[in-house]
This record gives structure tokens, sequence and C-alpha cells, in this order.
């Protein structure tokens, strides 16, 4: 069985505090003993984590992206229970009765750096679970901890196997759907999103698929000043996310919805 890691600072250091159970062994580069190494080593004492050290290039050879010295083996038991998440059937209880839910649907997000980019502006922006489907999208890797940055601890990641049944699960709970294309005519800057939604982002590339597309209630675009026609998904997320953030926070400020 092939071993699961988590690697870089952050991602290792969320995962010492949140879940430190779910790491069996801590790999430490030889030589690196300043302050956040040593913040970290502290982490994994306390929680009795064992700690190795290595060459930096036996680390290169353990995971392929930037590990920043440190490298976290999940124990074959527990690789992957380190992830939030839930079932559809918290998702919708946990949608239901809740004019405030914010849900981040990612229809066929295959990267995984762009996969952990969004579940870390998700959490940053207040977002109460993140759907994406169970085929041809990316899942949790070592990778999208890295780039999460803690968030894959926190972010509540919900796969289902068929995304259009559970968009309409979604709406019957209450939840308006919103879809971004940029060739729709209404600007999510003149949208007011500060009730129950669902935000839908398409694949890199190709966008929405044809029955995410005719199960949303509106479809929005972010409106582009330069020469290019699109952004990277997780740009445009964080964009979107930011501005329903926005809305809700003067709504809040002028005394609520």
């Amino acid at each position: 069985m092939a071993l699961n890691y988590a690697f870089g600072l952050h991602a290792v250091e969320e995962l010492l505090r949140r879940q430190p159970k779910s790491v069996s062994r801590l790999w430490v580069q030889k030589g690196r003993d300043d302050g956040r190494m040593q913040a970290l080593l502290a982490l994994a004492a306390t929680a009795d984590t064992p700690i190795s050290r290595l060459p930096r290039v036996k680390l290169d050879e353990l995971v392929s992206g930037r590990h920043q010295g440190v490298v976290a083996e999940l124990g074959e038991n527990t690789a992957g229970q380190s992830d939030l998440r839930w079932s559809e059937e918290q998702l919708v209880l946990a949608v239901t009765d809740n004019p405030r839910a914010l849900i981040l649907v990612l229809d066929g997000v295959t990267d995984p750096h762009n996969l952990g980019a969004c579940l870390r502006s998700a959490d940053a922006a207040g977002v109460t679970a993140v759907v994406v489907p169970k085929d041809n999208a990316a899942d949790i890797t070592a990778v999208v901890r890295k780039v999460a940055c803690g968030a894959t601890e926190t972010m509540p990641l919900v796969r289902v196997t068929n995304l259009a049944r559970s968009l309409d699960a979604l709406k019957a709970a209450g939840v308006w759907i919103y879809g971004t294309a940029g060739e729709a005519g209404q600007s999510i800057y003149s949208t007011e999103l500060k009730g129950a939604v669902a935000l839908v982002m398409g694949a890199e590339g190709a966008g929405m698929r044809r029955l995410t597309r005719e199960r949303c209630d509106f479809l929005l675009s972010l409106p582009m000043a330069g020469s290019v026609s699109s952004l990277n998904v997780s740009v445009a997320t964080g964009v979107c996310l930011f501005e329903i953030r926005r809305q809700r926070l003067l709504a809040e400020g002028a005394g609520g919805l």
C-alpha cells in the first residue's frame, strides 16, 4: 500500500494541531533548526509523534513539491481521516433553514493546485462546505494539502456521485444556485448574494457541464477589463467568494439581511 504524505510547514502544522493522531511519523530535513521548525517539532513532541531526520535529497524523493524541510507520514489506518469530509446528508442538514448558507461547487476541477487554492479561499471567505463530483475531479492529496495551507482540516468537502441531483437537493433545501459563465449577461457585482447561495465554478477550460448548467437558477459573469478572456478557476473562485463575503459584511453592518 502506497504511503500517504502531507508536506510543507503550514500544512503539517495544521495537521499536528487539529489531527495529531493522523501523523504516524515526521520526517525533518537535517540541519534545519530555525524558529519555525522548532515550533513544529514542539507540537510533534507534545503529540508523541516520532521524528526522524533526513537529508534534503531524501525528502525530495518522498514527495513531489516544495516540502520546506518537513514531510508528515500519515498512518495506514488514518490516511485521509485528517481531511474534513461530509456526506450528502450532512450537507443538506447544514443548509436547511440556514439563510446564510454558502456552498462552493466545483464542477470537474481536476488540477490539485486549483482545488487546494479553492479550499483555502473557501475557508477564508466563510464557506459552509465545498462540493465536488467523485468522477473526473481532483481529490485531497499531499499537493492539495500543501496548497490549502490547513484548509483540508477545516473546510468540509462533499464528494457526490451525481452533481446534478445534489444541486436539486440543495434547491429543495432553499438554496439558490448561481453558476459562473463568461458569456452571462448578469454581473456578479450587480447581483444580491446575501441569502442561502451555492456558487458553481466550472472546470478549467471546459466550464460547467450541460446538466450542471441547467440546474443553475442564474448565470453570472466577472467583468473583464483586459485582453484575456478568462481567469484561472481558483483566482475566479476567490474573487467571487469575496464579493459574496463583502455583501454579507455590509449587510451585517447594516443590521442584518
